[in-house]
């Protein structure tokens, strides 16, 4: 999977819409909260919440010690960076982008949830 094949899977989500908070790097958010971290346009790494705690999250760390790495300065608090184009299936890829808006969303008030489909 590559950086524009992640970043349509994401904006495709109910209620997502791009946004860049800070120069040059793009997030991916439903309601007011981001769900997905893409950075610059020459990055190949997806940022998401992979569980509540870093302790859940830390699985992904053990599966896929080459791809995956706890994200900077949110780390603590369950999230982490995939690579794109390393040893992470597609399908596992697409699975926590899944679980990340799912938590995202599950936190949003209720005026700025998505409609459900």
């Amino acid at each position: 999977m590559d950086r524009a094949e992640m970043l349509a899977y994401c904006l495709a989500k109910p209620g997502a819409w791009l946004d860049q908070p800070w120069e040059g790097d793009v997030v991916v958010k439903v309601g007011s909260k981001i769900f997905a971290f893409l950075g610059s346009e020459t990055g190949n790494r997806v940022g998401v919440k992979c569980g509540p705690t870093r302790e859940v999250a830390d699985e992904w760390l053990h599966r896929f010690p080459d791809d995956a790495v706890p994200s900077a300065y949110i780390g603590r608090s369950g999230w982490n960076s995939l690579r794109l184009d390393g040893a992470i299936p597609d399908d596992e890829l697409r699975e926590a982008v899944d679980g990340s808006y799912e938590a995202v969303v599950a936190k949003l008030p209720k005026r700025e949830r998505p409609a459900a489909p």
